[in-house]
């Protein structure tokens, strides 16, 4: 890792070492060594000569002015170096040199993804579908596929559907999927309402909430309760817990308006993209913002800003990936030209629905505050981006490899940059946790998230386009991609961010490893035929079952230039199959 020396420490190095320092214990002229108790008997190799070789007197007034002209040249010298020190901090700072360190180390991580995934894909037809979802996923590359030229009429109907919507959008001046919401339960009377939301079901949904600062809170129970108004309710109860609508002077009805339009905003025809999801990913975020090794770390904006991100992040998700929008030329692949187009799409739809009636929760917010929220919403939001997946694990490797604590094992982030980069990584690891989550709950997460994949590759089949890796409900291996899934991608972030909270997270890893081993043990073990046959299965490297291979991968996140990365040996990683599908999608959503 490089670090650069604080000024002082630099100005103090050259103070040590600068010749004027030595003069004690050398000649000025020739910086030879003085013997002590000899000062007045130097030998003639000592004598200073000026212009010509006249030789002088070491005890006469010559000789002492020289030494005194000696002296001054040296500390202006060394005054001449410190400030070109100086510049050159100021250069490094300038350009960040901590970045430049994260996107050497961000580079390692993919080529050691890379190998691995060549050698995974190689096992077997799973191996290779799984192999191809994670790297067109997590890895920041654009698919390039070719689609097949429509025929006349496909071409015709879809230029009649280009223009009615044109037609709707107007001239773009709207944010497309922003829609007018009444709410048929109304919220008069909603600062009555114990949990936010109306419901018959109230005492229920108390026993539910009691686990609300807890790790696996039965997010499914809540909706259910709360007449299907999960994050609504969820993020209530958290701005109560917290007391964030006293301290940012958020009216309570308008905080009930905002929340139920942003939830009407969520499709509940999508299977894993919903108000569901941004509600489990709101009160994981609100549970890692309490871990220990975190105290009174954040300021309260920054937690206002974490939490928001966390309930808009996903809004108006239409249950298909980035890819599928930029392959279908979409109007957000358009308008957001390729790049991070849902990510980009959810911000918009999530800070637009501010403007609404009576939607306005940071209306007491002072100018320079709503605008440092929105800062940090975007970089967080956009960090949920899974094609980014691979710089946010380098960017938190390195802050684990630099980390400073408190005496009382506290996080020492002094500045805002290291803090928001956290935060960026925080609201990640949330997004990518349901595979962290207890086993039953988790299951329900890949049911759901592998639902959406099989409808987007039922719509990709009827355009004719190539079916997105893992989205083929005639091939797909749910099991093996939740296990490969993990492997690759959650174990290694949830590792990390555990080394950054240590020993905070040590029960969020175990649950990740039990469900990895369950998701294992689940691989169909049917015999299936050696690598090289027509089929393409199987393999020396394959257990005689159909399972992986018995060694599994070790994934070395070190930094240091050494290229071991991988060794055949025990797993390290965690195990979050579930979070896998889940996330795939949000990834492929990203990717």
């Amino acid at each position: 890792m490089c670090e650069v020396a604080g000024r002082s420490e630099m100005k103090e190095l050259c103070a040590h070492t600068s010749p004027s320092s030595s003069a004690s214990s050398g000649c000025p002229a020739c910086q030879s060594p003085i013997r002590p108790g000899h000062a007045g008997t130097l030998g003639s190799q000592h004598m200073v000569s000026g212009d010509s070789s006249m030789d002088m007197d070491p005890l006469g007034p010559d000789y002492v002015s020289m030494c005194l002209l000696a002296d001054e040249s040296y500390q202006k010298l060394a005054m001449e170096t410190m400030e070109e020190l100086d510049w050159c901090l100021d250069q490094l700072e300038t350009i960040q040199t901590y970045r430049s360190v994260s996107d050497m180390a961000s580079n390692k991580f993919k080529r050691m993804l890379n190998r691995e995934l060549s050698h995974l894909s190689e096992t077997s037809r799973s191996g290779n579908q799984v192999s191809e979802y994670i790297s067109t996923t997590f890895l920041d590359k654009q698919n390039e596929l070719e689609l097949p030229c429509p025929v006349p009429k496909s071409r015709e109907r879809k230029r009649r559907q280009g223009q009615q919507h044109q037609q709707q959008v107007g001239m773009m001046t709207q944010i497309s999927g922003v829609r007018k919401v009444s709410h048929t339960s109304g919220v008069s009377g909603s600062s009555g309402n114990r949990f936010g939301v109306k419901t018959d079901q109230e005492e229920l949904l108390s026993k539910d909430l009691e686990n609300i600062n807890k790790w696996g809170l039965n997010i499914f129970k809540v909706a259910e309760h709360s007449h299907n108004r999960p994050l609504t309710c969820i993020m209530y109860t958290i701005f109560q817990e917290r007391d964030l609508l006293r301290t940012f002077k958020i009216p309570t009805d308008t905080f009930v308006t905002f929340m139920l339009t942003l939830e009407s905003h969520y499709h509940s025809d999508v299977a894993y993209h919903n108000s569901l999801h941004a509600a489990d990913v709101v009160q994981s975020t609100h549970i890692l913002l309490s871990t220990p090794a975190l105290d009174a770390v954040f300021t309260d904006l920054e937690i206002l800003a974490a939490i928001f991100a966390a309930a808009i992040h996903d809004v108006d998700h239409p249950g298909v990936s980035n890819q599928f929008l930029i392959n279908t030329n979409s109007e957000l692949a358009l308008i957001y030209n390729d790049e991070s187009v849902l990510e980009n799409h959810h911000l918009a739809v999530g800070f637009k629905l501010l403007q609404e009636d009576n939607c306005d929760i940071f209306q007491n917010l002072m100018k320079k505050q709503r605008q440092t929220l929105r800062r940090m919403v975007i970089d967080m939001v956009l960090a949920t981006d899974m094609s980014k997946h691979m710089c946010l694990l380098a960017n938190l490797k390195t802050m684990v490899e630099t980390k400073k604590v408190t005496s009382s094992g506290v996080l020492l982030l002094d500045n805002h940059t290291d803090r928001i980069q956290v935060l960026c990584n925080m609201v990640h690891c949330a997004d990518l946790s349901n595979p962290t989550k207890p086993l039953d709950l988790y299951r329900q997460w890949t049911d759901r998230i592998m639902d959406e994949f099989f409808h987007q590759g039922d719509r990709e089949r009827e355009r004719g386009m190539e079916i997105s890796p893992m989205c083929d409900k005639h091939t797909a291996s749910v099991e093996r991609t939740q296990v490969g899934f993990i492997d690759y991608i959650v174990h290694p972030l949830w590792e990390t961010w555990a080394d950054l909270v240590h020993p905070d997270a040590q029960d969020i890893l175990d649950t990740l490893e039990d469900n990895r081993n369950w998701y294992q043990s689940m691989i169909p073990q049917s015999p299936s035929p050696p690598f090289y046959t027509s089929d393409g299965e199987g393999g020396p490297n394959r257990d005689p079952e159909g399972g992986p291979a018995e060694s599994k991968f070790h994934f070395d996140l070190s930094t240091d230039s050494g290229e071991t990365d991988t060794t055949a040996g025990d797993h390290s990683f965690g195990q979050d199959g579930g979070e896998t599908s889940a996330h795939d999608v949000s990834r492929r959503k990203q990717s």
